[in-house]
């Protein structure tokens, strides 16, 4: 059920941020291209974040802490 519920809320989630983008990026069109290319960056990539949590959330674990590292994921072998 929880697999059902992060793909449903990850599609609408991902519409919702497409059309967001797609609709900034109207007004976007009309800045100087040096300031197109970091907005057009930045909306690339923010959307990993959230998708990422909600992967972690559905498979039900624990995203790994900042700067953590597994030592039991290097030493397998």
């Amino acid at each position: 059920m929880r697999i059902l519920f992060a793909c449903v809320a990850g599609l609408s989630g991902m519409l919702i941020y497409l059309f967001a983008v797609l609709w900034a990026g109207d007004y976007v069109q009309l800045w100087h291209w040096a300031l197109q290319v970091p907005f057009y960056v930045l909306a690339g990539f923010l959307w990993v974040f959230p998708v990422l949590r909600l992967i972690y959330w559905a498979a039900r674990v624990t995203p790994p802490r900042r700067g953590a590292k597994d030592r039991a994921v290097r030493t397998r072998g």
